[in-house]
């Protein structure tokens, strides 16, 4: 049986690699997302319940679509 991926682990998981690909610490990032760092802390481990508003903050940062962001088969 395959694992089913919840939105919130989904964006988890594509912020997390997308920053890191980008090589942005979670502080400057949070910079970059006008976000505290300890929020993108919570998002990344999956504890924090995100806003649209700050979901298009991040993608922003990330220079995708909110959309993107939350693809299951991330490909960029």
């Amino acid at each position: 049986m395959s694992e089913i991926r919840t939105l919130r682990k989904i964006l988890a998981d594509n912020m997390k690699t997308l920053r890191i690909r980008e090589n942005i610490s979670q502080e400057d990032f949070a910079a970059l997302c006008d976000l505290h760092r300890t929020y993108i802390s919570d998002i990344e481990r999956c504890t924090r319940n995100v806003s649209i508003d700050n979901i298009e903050k991040i993608a922003a940062a990330l220079h995708i679509t909110a959309s993107e962001l939350l693809q299951e088969d991330l490909s960029c």
